[in-house]
């Protein structure tokens, strides 16, 4: 069973999910001249619950009719597979190891249109290594061509070098951040490690925002 905190399915006219439909937006006309087909979405810390507000803006994708694969690329503390309520047992690491998965990948339903979802599968014991190969760049490839967007669900940016690898193969980099938690510092050091491997920082989203305030 998916996680109630999808206020996109469970709540979808809510102050809260007309923010997520508007981030959309947002993202989808950043740039006309380099549109954003592959998304990263990382925090700095594993408080901010980027995992569940990625998760919420794949459904908005999803629901604006296009087809939409969400990828936890988080290959330290998976999160995706519980917040759907599916099984983990295959994933983005079998890709990395079978090339029947990339033939096939293993892609599983979570209930909403237009939206898949590829778990991590087995934690490798080299993360970063693993999103840095060249065999991801290809994984990404395969994606890129079932989907109108990717979405991937990277770990937080200041907790290991995963997220900023990761965010040379994308189109774009889009940060969490906490209201009232999250440190504005740390979300300036988190932004300095993309620039310098000239990653492209689309923007910061602010969740858990003060209930009249509309927009995130």
């Amino acid at each position: 069973m998916a996680s109630p905190d999808l206020i996109t399915l469970t709540d979808p006219r809510s102050n809260a999910a007309e923010a997520f439909r508007t981030l959309r937006t947002n993202l989808m006309f950043t740039s006309v001249e380099k549109p954003i087909q592959t998304l990263l979405v990382t925090s700095t810390s594993s408080a901010d619950e980027k995992s569940i507000a990625l998760a919420n803006l794949a459904v908005t994708f999803a629901q604006s009719g296009n087809k939409t694969i969400l990828v936890d690329t988080d290959l330290r503390q998976p999160s995706q597979h519980d917040i759907w309520g599916v099984s983990n047992q295959a994933g983005i690491t079998q890709m990395m190891l079978e090339q029947a998965a990339m033939a096939n990948p293993p892609l599983k339903e979570t209930g909403v249109e237009n939206l898949m979802l590829l778990t991590s599968g087995d934690l490798p014991p080299n993360p970063a290594d693993v999103l840095s190969s060249q065999r991801m760049n290809e994984i990404i490839g395969v994606l890129k061509a079932r989907a109108a967007y990717v979405l991937f669900d990277a770990p937080p940016a200041l907790a290991a070098s995963d997220a900023i690898v990761l965010s040379t193969k994308v189109d774009g980099v889009l940060l969490v951040v906490r209201a009232n938690e999250t440190r504005r510092d740390n979300v300036a050091t988190a932004r300095e490690r993309f620039e310098q491997v000239n990653s492209r920082v689309v923007g910061a989203v602010l969740t858990n925002a003060a209930r009249e305030q509309k927009r995130y």
